[in-house]
C-alpha cells in the first residue's frame, strides 16, 4: 500500500500546480506545509529565522503581498497580534479577513500548552491561548496539516485538489519516517536539562524529555536583566544544566555572560526554517535541533568517552 501511495504522489507531482495561486505565510514553517501541498504556489513569507515573529514591521511589500494573496497561513494564538491585524486592514483583501476562508490560523487545529484564563501586563508577554510555538511539536504539525488540507479546497482551484491529496499522503509518509528517526534519538536526550531564553523550544523539549530548568527572561518576552541573570547564576538548578540554548534573533550577550561564569556552552539554534539545506524543511529543522542538543548531553558524552570516541 505504501508503494502505491508513493507512486500516486510522484505522478501527482508531474502535473504541477498553478503558479498563480498566491499564499501569504506569516512564518516559514507554514510556507513549508503549503509548499508540500502546492509546490508551485507563489508564496510570500513575512518573517525569517533572524526575526522575532512577535515583532515585525508591516512593510509596503508585505501589504501588497497580502492584498494579492488567495490564502494567508499564520500561527494565531496572538503570536502575530502586534502586526497582523494592521496588515490585514491595510491590505483590504476581501478574501483574507477574520472568519473568512482565506485566513488560516494553525493554532485552531491543535492543543496548546499553558493557556491562561487571565492575562495582564504584569505577567510579561503571555498568550492567553497558550504557547504559540507549537510548530516544533511533532504531534501538532500533522494536525495542522490535516486542517490545511481541508481548507485548501475552499480557496484553491478545483483541478488541483486531487493532486494536493496525493501530495498530502506523501507528506504523511515522510513525517512518519521522520518521527521514527526522532524516536531513535530519545535515549540520548531524555533527562537532559538546559537553560533557555523564552519558550520557543518548549514543545520539542517536552517531546524529547528535556527539562528547561531556568529561563534567561525574567518574564516571558522581557529581555534578560542584570538582577535576573544574577539570580539565575546563583540558582542551584543551574548546576544540573548542560547547555544554554538561544535563538539567532536574540541578543547573545546575556547567554554569554552566564556561560562565562557558569562554565556552560551556548548553543544557538534556529526556531524556524532557514535557507540552509539542513534546516530548510520542518522535519530537517527538528532533526537538526534534536541532534545538536544530543551533542551536549553529559550522558551521551560519558558513553562516548567510555567507548574511546
Amino acid at each position: 500500500m505504501s508503494s502505491r501511495i508513493l507512486v500516486i504522489a510522484l505522478l501527482a507531482c508531474s502535473f504541477g500546480a498553478r503558479a498563480d495561486f498566491r499564499v501569504f505565510a506569516c512564518e516559514p514553517e507554514w510556507a513549508d506545509l503549503v509548499r508540500a501541498l502546492v509546490p508551485e504556489a507563489n508564496i510570500t513569507v513575512a518573517t525569517n529565522a533572524w526575526q522575532d515573529p512577535h515583532y515585525i514591521e508591516a512593510r509596503p511589500s508585505l501589504i501588497a503581498a497580502m492584498r494579492n494573496s488567495d490564502l494567508a497561513v499564520c500561527t494565531g494564538a496572538s503570536l502575530e497580534a502586534g502586526w497582523l491585524p494592521a496588515l490585514i486592514q491595510r491590505a483590504a483583501n476581501s478574501r483574507i479577513a477574520e472568519n473568512r476562508e482565506g485566513l488560516f490560523y494553525a493554532a485552531s487545529y491543535t492543543h496548546l500548552h499553558q493557556p491562561h484564563d487571565h492575562v495582564d501586563r504584569s505577567m510579561g508577554d503571555v498568550h492567553p491561548e497558550g504557547n504559540p510555538h507549537f510548530h516544533l511539536n511533532p504531534h501538532a504539525v500533522p494536525e495542522v496539516m490535516d486542517g490545511l488540507v481541508k481548507r485548501l479546497p475552499q480557496v484553491a482551484p478545483a483541478e488541483e485538489i486531487k493532486v494536493m491529496r496525493a501530495l498530502h499522503l506523501r507528506w504523511k509518509m515522510r513525517w512518519e519516517q521522520s518521527q521514527e528517526h526522532w524516536e531513535t534519538l530519545m535515549p540520548d536526550l531524555r533527562g537532559m536539562k538546559v537553560v533557555v531564553q523564552h519558550s520557543s523550544f518548549d514543545y520539542l523539549l517536552r517531546y524529547a524529555g528535556i527539562e528547561a530548568v531556568l529561563d534567561l527572561e525574567p518574564k516571558p518576552g522581557l529581555p534578560p536583566t542584570p538582577s535576573h541573570l544574577n539570580r539565575v547564576l546563583n540558582d542551584p538548578r543551574l548546576a544540573d544544566a548542560s547547555v544554554i540554548v538561544i535563538s539567532p534573533y536574540q541578543d547573545p550577550k546575556p547567554a554569554q555572560w552566564l556561560a562565562e561564569r557558569a562554565g556552560l556552552p551556548v548553543l544557538v539554534l534556529p526556531t524556524t526554517l532557514t535557507e540552509e539545506e539542513e534546516t530548510d524543511t520542518l522535519p530537517e529543522l527538528i532533526t537538526y535541533i534534536l541532534t545538536s542538543l544530543s551533542n551536549f548531553n553529559p550522558k551521551q558524552n560519558a558513553v562516548s568517552a567510555v567507548n574511546g570516541h
